[in-house]
């Protein structure tokens, strides 16, 4: 769910930046609606209701969620009140090498690698295991940024605004599914949590 409603601000941009710029008036304020100034204004706004009905709803966010408002956040604001792209192009490589850092970081600092925060209530591996994972994020979240400063300066306008709302998702979703079999060997059924539950075990509540 939460993933889902992460995503609702980066097509509100993109349906926004497909818009033809027109004037609109709303009681007696006219603003200009449509193109990349205005499609900056409506992420801002999107991005701050989603991620604030998020933190309602859970209580929290987690860091990368407030790393990922904070992003549009700095880069947003300027991109439509300077009239300068060059602060957007900005914000995915930045912030792909942000999460490259927390995750290196998280080897050594605090007692888990960030990705087995993240995924340990579902999966069980060992420490190895998970070192070796979590610098395979690293490598993507490196990488991953260094493509999406390539395509908004090498590419088109309107090849980087798909990239950015559409390409990053499939190269996403292809790096995690492509982790799936992996992953799928270390995952717990529901049959193994219950015969290593107390109960299951001689000495647990049913036999005493």
């Amino acid at each position: 769910m939460k993933q889902v409603a992460s995503y609702i601000p980066l097509l509100a941009f993109f349906f926004t930046w497909a818009v033809d710029e027109r004037p609109v008036s709303l009681g007696g304020f006219e603003h200009s609606f449509g193109g990349i100034y205005s499609a900056a204004e409506v992420l801002l706004v999107t991005s701050v209701v989603v991620y604030g009905a998020l933190f309602l709803a859970y209580k929290r966010l987690d860091k990368f969620e407030w790393i990922t408002l904070g992003a549009v956040v700095l880069f947003c604001i300027p991109t439509f009140l300077l009239r300068d792209i060059n602060f957007l192009k900005w914000k995915a490589p930045l912030v792909n090498w942000i999460f490259a850092a927390v995750f290196l970081a998280s080897r050594y600092i605090g007692g888990k690698p960030a990705l087995q925060h993240m995924l340990g209530h579902a999966v069980s591996m060992p420490r190895e295991q998970w070192l070796r994972l979590n610098n395979v994020w690293i490598a993507y979240f490196a990488l991953l940024g260094a493509v999406n400063l390539g395509v908004a300066y090498g590419l088109s306008e309107a090849a980087w605004i798909q990239f950015k709302v559409f390409g990053n998702l499939v190269i996403t979703a292809v790096f995690i599914f492509g982790q799936m079999p992996w992953l799928a060997r270390y995952m717990e059924t529901p049959e193994e949590a219950a015969d290593e539950s107390p109960a299951a075990k001689p000495g647990g509540s049913e036999a005493s």
